[in-house]
């Protein structure tokens, strides 16, 4: 029972997303919409043959907050940096050993170093290291503090 309603969850939400898009619910679009969505969540599967399993999922709000926070933060040190005609920004490349080994954790950690102002995630290397760009290099031990504990650490309490 579980697992069906797991597996009609994500077509029941495209079918709602179908129905706001059209801003209707007539009984024509309610089908259209539900065909629609299980015929593109099977194609879709697919698409991906590994599948994520969640071991703490609870914590993935707490991350989020985290994330919002430093991205707010990322964009009023990089704006400031940019408009300061003082400030002399030192961008360079670092490079930080992850522990983090699950693909879905490491495209999360990814959308997090990339979604957040001043810093670009450019390589994942052979052994795992991360290769990072960040707009002010001040202090390379701050930047693989930070990665490893704000960002990896709850992303493999929640995917390992």
């Amino acid at each position: 029972m579980k697992r069906l309603i797991s597996s009609l969850a994500l077509p029941a939400m495209l079918t709602l997303l179908w129905l706001v898009l059209n801003n209707t619910v007539e009984p024509g679009q309610i089908l259209l919409g539900a065909v629609l969505s299980v015929a593109l969540v099977r194609a879709g599967a697919a698409l991906r043959p590994l599948h994520s399993h969640l071991r703490k999922p609870w914590k993935i709000a707490r991350l989020l907050c985290m994330v919002a926070l430093d991205v707010a933060r990322s964009n009023l040190a990089v704006g400031r940096l940019i408009w300061s005609r003082r400030a002399r920004p030192t961008p360079g490349f670092i490079r930080i050993p992850l522990d983090l080994r699950n693909p879905h954790g490491l495209a999360f950690l990814a959308c997090i170093v990339t979604y957040t102002p001043g810093t670009v995630w450019t390589e994942l290397c052979e052994d795992g290291a991360l290769t990072l760009h960040v707009l002010d290099l001040d202090e390379e031990s701050h930047w693989i503090n930070l990665i490893k504990q704000r960002y990896e650490r709850p992303l493999m309490e929640i995917f390992e």
